[in-house]
């Protein structure tokens, strides 16, 4: 294994870690809330009128930060190497996993860890460990 250092990253990267810390920060003390993406999306299916402003506050701000980037001359780069059909199934299947998991990365990996919730931890430690064997039988074992 090699290091790309031309994507190496670590002062953005950190900046970036800082950023989200703050936002889930700022949303559980002023808000009351949980900064899990699943969870504020999923929510603005059957939300009172009162508690959908924040989710598409905090959605848009998301949505927004790749834009604002490209102005600061890091304009994002996605290179996907899968079809439309992969990326739906996959989707739906991370849809289903944040279902059956009460959460996603997000809520469980930074703000219930950060709380000390076992449910996170051990929520968190099973996602990465799919992500880990699928990663492996994708590339060494099917050889894609």
């Amino acid at each position: 294994m090699t290091l790309d250092l031309d994507h190496f990253t670590p002062l953005l990267s950190f900046g970036g870690g800082l950023l989200i810390g703050l936002a889930a920060t700022v949303l559980i003390l002023f808000n009351g809330r949980i900064a899990g993406i699943s969870g504020i999306l999923g929510g603005l299916l059957g939300v009172t009128r009162r508690d959908m402003g924040w989710r598409i506050a905090f959605l848009a701000g998301l949505l927004s930060a790749p834009i604002l980037g490209r102005f600061a001359g890091h304009p994002p780069v996605a290179d996907i190497e899968a079809g439309w059909l992969q990326v739906l199934v996959a989707g739906f299947l991370v849809g289903i996993g944040t279902r059956y998991a009460s959460g996603c990365t997000s809520g469980h990996g930074v703000c219930g860890i950060s709380r000390g919730s076992a449910r996170s931890i051990v929520g968190t430690l099973t996602f990465m460990a799919a992500g880990l064997l699928t990663v492996f039988v994708k590339r060494h074992l099917l050889g894609a």
